[in-house]
């Protein structure tokens, strides 16, 4: 069994001394705060299971603590205390995610059943993580391994609109599995048995954008030794999956344009047309809304795709996915590897509750992959993870500073000068870093008047 750790808040010395004495008789690993910020600085550094908080304190009080606590790491339960004639406040914590309450003056062996009792839900869910994930991943829409509700809601209408021939747009940040979900719904519709063809405009270089998607005759331009088919002649019959639609040129907006119109396309050097029944489903992690009022997308073009929009919320938003990602990031690689690696540690499973995942489920798969192969024991530890999420701490801002976009745009800008600067200013490395092509970076650098 292992050690718990307890975060006693409270800012009374001789009651939180008083608590936090008889805890640490009883076994626990203690630490102490006397105000929801300081509580919130401990929980950056250390590994807490459980933390007991007064309801009423200066500044922050214990609902806000709760909310704090659930956004850092939503598998630390919260006990909160308070006073008897406030049993409505508790409640109205328990339904915002507190795993119990006690009422003042504590009864400490209560206290400590209650402490038991929470302890016990918790290694039970953790004993059980596996099983749900295996149940999850058979009944989730396409394989896709999630359990939280903002990712449920878009994977319902990724389900519901597979069997139609509806085009898709899907929006997402880099690395949250926007051609997943493509590939779930092609796999779902009436299409399957034909091909799933994948092109990622940010990998083609302007002048080769038109070719790679509608072909060319042999002879059209320098180098064209050989005719060839584009994406939409290999797509046909059907799905054609278009990842960063947002970077595809004007110039060939239009031409994209009038192929999902009239469902017919013209090699290069070609004035034949060629009939194609393709089903396009396009993905992005720019915002089109605001490319089309800024003149760099056409509007008619990002209606015709926009039939159905689903968006992928980005990791750091559904935290509740992770342990099930985890699980099935580690049999994935020690099968691959031949490595008997089954779990993590608790200190590793906090650090990466904490993470912000800049590049999403992409960069957690990454970090297992390497944890597995570097591990010498059955659970990866703290020196299996890279350095650079060894050393992590959680982003410190002030809630009240500036505005929202602001505070988004602050730290966009952080994230990018961090990642030229361990890319030594390349910026092709740098976009690899950030999960991002480097046309989007460049676009980036340029909204925010930075130097490589």
């Amino acid at each position: 069994m292992p050690q718990y750790s307890i975060l006693v808040v409270d800012d009374e010395d001789s009651q939180r001394n008083a608590l936090s004495g008889f805890l640490k008789k009883k076994g626990y690993r203690l630490f102490t705060a006397e105000s929801g910020k300081k509580a919130l600085e401990t929980l950056n550094k250390e590994t807490i299971d459980l933390v007991l908080t007064d309801m009423r304190m200066p500044e922050m009080d214990g609902s806000e603590l709760l909310d704090e606590t659930k956004k850092l790491n939503p598998e630390i339960d919260v006990i909160v205390m308070t006073a008897f004639g406030s049993i409505e406040t508790a409640t109205s914590a328990m339904k915002n995610g507190a795993a119990d309450f006690i009422t003042k003056p504590v009864d400490l062996e209560q206290l400590e059943l209650t402490i038991k009792k929470a302890l016990e839900r918790k290694q039970l869910a953790s004993e059980n993580k596996r099983l749900r994930e295996l149940v999850n991943e058979q009944l989730s829409f396409g394989g896709i391994i999630s359990a939280s509700g903002s990712m449920a809601q878009a994977l319902s209408v990724a389900a519901r609109v597979a069997p139609s021939k509806a085009n898709v747009l899907i929006v997402g940040e880099s690395g949250t599995g926007k051609e997943l979900i493509a590939k779930a719904i092609h796999l779902a519709s009436q299409r399957s048995e034909k091909a799933f063809v994948a092109v990622n405009m940010a990998a083609l270089s302007d002048n080769l954008v038109e070719s790679e998607l509608f072909g060319h005759e042999k002879g059209a331009f320098t180098g064209a030794q050989q005719q060839r088919k584009g994406r939409f002649e290999l797509a046909n019959g059907g799905t054609l999956f278009i990842d960063e639609v947002g970077d595809i040129p004007l110039s060939t907006q239009v031409k994209l344009l009038r192929v999902l119109q009239e469902h017919q396309i013209e090699r290069i050097g070609s004035s034949s047309p060629i009939d194609v029944d393709v089903r396009v489903i396009a993905a992005t992690n720019r915002n089109l809304e605001e490319m089309v009022s800024n003149g760099e997308f056409r509007e008619d073009l990002y209606y015709r795709l926009n039939v159905v929009k689903i968006s992928i919320p980005p990791l750091r938003e559904r935290k509740t996915d992770i342990p099930l990602l985890v699980d099935h990031f580690i049999r994935k690689y020690a099968a691959l590897n031949e490595k008997e690696v089954s779990g993590v540690s608790r200190e590793v499973m906090d650090k990466l509750m904490k993470y912000r995942y800049p590049g999403n489920v992409r960069e957690l798969e990454n970090i297992i992959e390497q944890a597995v192969v570097l591990s010498r024991d059955s659970v990866i530890k703290i020196e299996d993870l890279p350095i650079t999420l060894q050393n992590q701490e959680r982003e410190k801002f002030n809630i009240s500073e500036g505005s929202f976009q602001e505070r988004v745009e602050a730290f966009e800008k952080r994230l990018i000068s961090k990642a030229l600067q361990e890319a030594n200013g390349v910026q092709t490395r740098a976009a690899q870093l950030l999960g991002m092509s480097e046309r989007h970076l460049r676009y980036k650098l340029q909204k925010y008047e930075m130097k490589s």
